[in-house]
């Protein structure tokens, strides 16, 4: 059975909008939790786009599930989550320009400022997850690194254009999964998953723990933020 952690970026995301105070993303977690979601997951970006330094303040005394950091290897943002403390802290890649991010990281051709960051979070006795595409070379250098946890990018599934497409994606992301835990790594995926395409993702052997923000947060415009992850609980379990 695999976990859920809830990302709450886009309520934050709707919240700089308008440069308010609602909807917080604290409250969000709150509801996540009550929904059951078993962690929260937030993106402290460069650019600050949607999730501020107070949002990972007041969650990091609030939250009681796993708080899981997303962020890039940058050394500011690196300082802030050994500050913060976050139980997991999954480096991921970051371009300004992207709407979301597009890609894992390149371990291959960055791998000193990423292990830099590694061993930084390490020595703040954080555990660490990398946001990787399912390619057995960057998963080789994952272990290689000392991660605790491979997130597979599942970007490419949820794009695919037709079912044999999407089951050559499933296929490939269940033998890069086969591979992390083989090589001692726990597994982990997310990105673009949704209520309609998660349930083949959730069911890989060894699945550990699904990241999901979007269509969550999608949905609970329409049904509230408890319901919906209420909702996906059930899909992923």
């Amino acid at each position: 059975m695999a976990e859920l952690g809830v990302n709450i970026d886009h309520v934050a995301t709707v919240r700089q909008a308008r440069r308010t105070t609602e909807p917080d993303p604290v409250w969000a977690a709150t509801l996540a939790q009550l929904g059951g979601a078993d962690g929260i997951t937030l993106h402290l970006r460069e650019d600050r786009r949607h999730i501020q330094d107070r949002d990972l303040r007041v969650l990091r005394e609030t939250v009681t599930a796993k708080l899981n950091l997303e962020l890039a290897a940058n050394p500011e943002i690196v300082a802030i989550a050994c500050d913060s403390k976050p139980d997991q802290a999954t480096l991921v890649p970051e371009k300004r320009e992207e709407v979301t991010t597009e890609g894992g990281l390149d371990l291959l051709t960055h791998p000193k400022r990423i292990a830099e960051a590694v061993k930084r979070l390490r020595a703040a006795g954080i555990s660490i997850s990398l946001f990787l595409d399912p390619d057995p070379r960057q998963i080789e250098a994952a272990e290689k690194l000392g991660a605790d946890a491979v997130e597979l990018h599942t970007g490419e599934y949820a794009l695919a254009d037709d079912d044999k497409e999407q089951a050559a994606q499933l296929a490939k992301l269940a033998a890069a999964g086969s591979q992390i835990r083989s090589q001692g790594m726990t597994l982990h995926a997310g990105h673009g998953l949704t209520y309609r395409n998660v349930k083949p993702v959730a069911e890989i052997e060894g699945m550990f723990e699904l990241n999901i923000g979007h269509s969550i947060v999608a949905r609970a415009i329409m049904v509230g933020f408890e319901q919906a992850v209420r909702e996906m609980k059930r899909l992923v379990s």
